[in-house]
């Protein structure tokens, strides 16, 4: 593949673990193909990482997908994350444990979200046992950002459309598994939804097409913002976990699992500039660091980014994220042009304004209907190409950081730099050391 040719293409919550339930799932052959249904057909969900998003995931789902919808199977790797999930729809309600408090719920009475105990799978093997389930024809992937890339692919193997949580990767070898995933999927006429939701939001639509057609003239620059307090206490350890279990169920504080925050919450704010662009960076120059997270437990994220991104023409992105608790907030992406700005949500000023004052759907729930009336219609959206991008984009930014050095599109294209660890397994792990810029290499 020609790096420079490549113009685009596990959320949240802890993995999956092993039980004998469900063997009968798990013998039918994965390759069985369910691309799509019918409009009077039910879309038939399967869930794989049952913490607060992909508890929110079902809930949105289900929302968008009317009364033609059912909740199939559910898989984690912890049996008590299984349970808890399991419990919880049972009652109607898409919220989960402790860690899962302050997540966007849905309530789901009227529902029947009532799961066959035999189709809640736990393991490292669980996603396997889910996507061989021939019934089910929509997969929603909301484990930690690690493990997304590989169930993506098994899904598309066995033949599933699905949603899968931002971002889609930790690494370039995984940003580069999901394009493939992704050219396999239009192959089959499948899905794939990223959740970048707000490029299925009527405001930001409305916006940037107005923008895109020359509404504030060339675009000299943008800015992109993701400053907000730290959004999860660490849970206290508990003496019998070994270092792979607590990395997992701290798992947003580790860069394996997470792509630190920059990649797995900023890589919203990038993803409006790329779209709004059309394209991605060429190069990044970024520096960050820990100001407030210097404890053990916090692993070995930084808590604050700031990188330059150069796009094509020269176009420069300022970009800034943090998670420290009493900073000023900003959640935004700005554009300016030669005739104007543009705030990229819901005003222009320029020779011709905008301000949106329309109404508009949730666009959590938005992005699964627009893909459910795509798999309905045998014509499913296909966004892995633009989210692996935007991933990207992130990745390089971070690296840089780590680094302190400009890295370029390319280069980083052509990277081997796995985070995987050798064996997925409980049991020790390498110690995951922080980045230290001038001596962290990118490679």
């Amino acid at each position: 593949m020609n790096k420079s040719q490549i113009t685009t293409q596990l959320n949240r919550r802890d993995f999956l673990k092993i039980t004998s339930v469900a063997a009968a799932a798990a013998s039918v052959s994965p390759y069985i193909i369910t691309t799509h249904a019918a409009p009077d057909d039910p879309i038939k969900i399967g869930l794989v990482g049952c913490g607060g998003r992909g508890m929110g995931a079902i809930g949105n789902a289900i929302a968008a997908a009317g009364k033609n919808v059912k909740l199939v199977a559910i898989a984690d790797l912890f049996p008590d994350v299984v349970e808890g999930a399991r419990v919880a729809l049972e009652k109607g309600v898409s919220s989960n444990a402790e860690w899962a408090k302050g997540t966007e719920t849905t309530d789901l009475k009227g529902v029947d979200t009532k799961l066959d105990p035999a189709m809640c799978f736990s393991g490292w093997d669980a996603y396997k046992k889910l996507v061989a389930v021939p019934e089910i024809n929509y997969v929603l992937l909301t484990t930690p950002p690690h493990f997304r890339h590989i169930h993506l692919k098994a899904a598309i193997e066995a033949g599933k459309n699905c949603f899968i949580e931002k971002p889609v990767a930790v690494d370039i070898p995984g940003c580069r598994s999901v394009i493939e995933s992704g050219k396999l999927a239009k192959e089959k006429g499948l899905g794939i939804l990223g959740g970048t939701q707000r490029r299925h939001s009527k405001n930001y639509q409305e916006t940037i097409k107005r923008v895109q057609d020359g509404a504030i003239g060339k675009i000299t620059s943008a800015r992109a913002y993701w400053l907000q307090g730290s959004n999860k206490v660490p849970p206290a350890r508990k003496p019998e976990w070994s270092e792979m279990e607590w990395e997992l169920r701290n798992w947003l504080y580790y860069t394996w699992l997470s792509g630190d925050i920059i990649a797995e919450q900023h890589l919203h704010n990038i993803d409006v500039i790329n779209w709004v662009l059309g394209t991605h960076p060429v190069k990044a120059f970024g520096m960050g660091g820990r100001a407030v997270r210097t404890g053990s437990e916090f692993g070995n994220v930084y808590d604050h980014f700031t990188v330059e991104f150069e796009y094509p023409d020269g176009v420069r992105m300022t970009s800034m994220c943090c998670q420290i608790d009493g900073v000023s907030g900003k959640i935004s992406e700005d554009v300016v042009g030669t005739k104007g700005a543009s705030n990229c949500m819901n005003l222009v000023k320029g020779e011709t304004s905008f301000k949106f004052t329309g109404k508009f759907k949730n666009p959590y729930e938005q992005e699964h209907i627009d893909m459910i009336e795509g798999i309905r219609t045998g014509k499913p959206i296909n966004e892995a190409q633009q989210i692996a991008e935007s991933n990207i984009a992130a990745i390089l930014g971070r690296e840089s950081a780590y680094s302190g050095k400009s890295i370029d599109w390319d280069s980083a294209m052509e990277s081997e730099l796995s985070l995987s660890p050798e064996k997925y397994e409980f049991g020790p792990l390498p110690e995951s050391k922080v980045a230290l810029p001038g001596i962290y290499k990118f490679s």
